[in-house]
């Protein structure tokens, strides 16, 4: 594995990136890790390539594609000393020259939104997938990650609502489950003996207590497939957990910054008070009437 870093632009994850946006990237392909076990695996936009690389660790094979030539030199360059990972330059909406039903696994992550042309990407990734195959795609909710926050993504060229998403998938793909991500503070509460059944979910909003997680997702991952048979082994809850917990060492990280800086501006305002009194001690007394 090369040592090169890419740099981070804003429109392509790479893993040196940390905090939010390292979680909700790196979920997606643990998620599809699992999935690609012994199968034939297309990562569409595949970009720095850090993805593809961990597909490869459990898949028969895996075809990154990337539009950007100096993205997948990288991309080869880091991660190509593994024999069954490969990288191309191709666009993700022209994929002719691939033959049909060629993939067991298709994942395309955070891609959608970058198109214009997303009916065609979809007719591709349709005639790509083999008979019992799975496709997982995802894309931001644009009524949470735009119209909720005010904040336009300069290199997003089409965001989808739901509806949208949804209508989009349907005459390609008839079997279809859609997931919900978002970023969340979680205790996590879990068996040590591996006894139980079941997953037991609180919502703790305001003064309610609520048994449920539904709380409104940042970005949608469909699972898509040619038959309802093949979802059935995808679970209904799917955790992802960093265990340098990054964002903690982030958050505790500015906490003690600004604890200093506090200490440090009453330190400040201390010193200005005590040479106004040293002024004010060394100034002669003002004349009488």
């Amino acid at each position: 594995m090369s040592d090169a870093i890419l740099p981070f632009t804003g429109e392509r994850f790479t893993p040196e990136c940390v905090r939010e946006i390292a979680y909700e990237h790196w979920h997606r392909y643990a998620f599809a890790r699992t999935l690609a076990r012994g199968r034939r695996v297309l990562d569409a936009a595949c970009g720095e390539g850090f993805g593809s690389a961990l597909l490869a660790g459990t898949a028969v094979s895996v075809l990154g594609v990337d539009i950007d030539t100096v993205t997948v030199a990288h991309a080869r360059a880091r991660y190509g000393a593994a024999d069954n990972l490969r990288f191309d330059v191709a666009d993700a909406t022209m994929l002719d020259a691939l033959p049909s039903a060629s993939f067991d696994l298709i994942v395309s992550f955070e891609t959608l939104e970058h198109v214009q042309a997303q009916e065609q990407l979809l007719d591709g990734f349709a005639r790509l997938l083999a008979p019992g195959g799975l496709l997982l795609v995802s894309t931001p909710d644009k009524r949470q990650y735009t119209d909720a926050t005010g904040v336009t993504n300069p290199h997003h060229v089409r965001e989808l609502y739901r509806e949208e998403f949804e209508a989009l998938l349907a005459p390609r793909f008839s079997a279809r489950r859609l997931f919900g991500q978002k970023l969340a503070f979680v205790s996590l509460l879990r068996s040590l003996d591996g006894a139980g059944q079941g997953v037991h979910e609180s919502l703790h909003d305001g003064d309610a207590m609520r048994e449920t997680l539904d709380l409104a997702p940042m970005y949608f991952l469909a699972a898509c497939a040619h038959e309802a048979a093949v979802l059935d082994r995808l679970p209904g809850l799917a955790l992802y957990v960093d265990a340098d917990e990054s964002v903690y060492a982030d958050y505790n990280q500015n906490v003690r910054s600004n604890q200093a800086a506090a200490r440090h501006i009453a330190w400040l305002e201390q010193e200005v008070e005590r040479l106004r009194a040293q002024v004010a001690a060394a100034s002669p007394e003002s004349p009488g009437p």
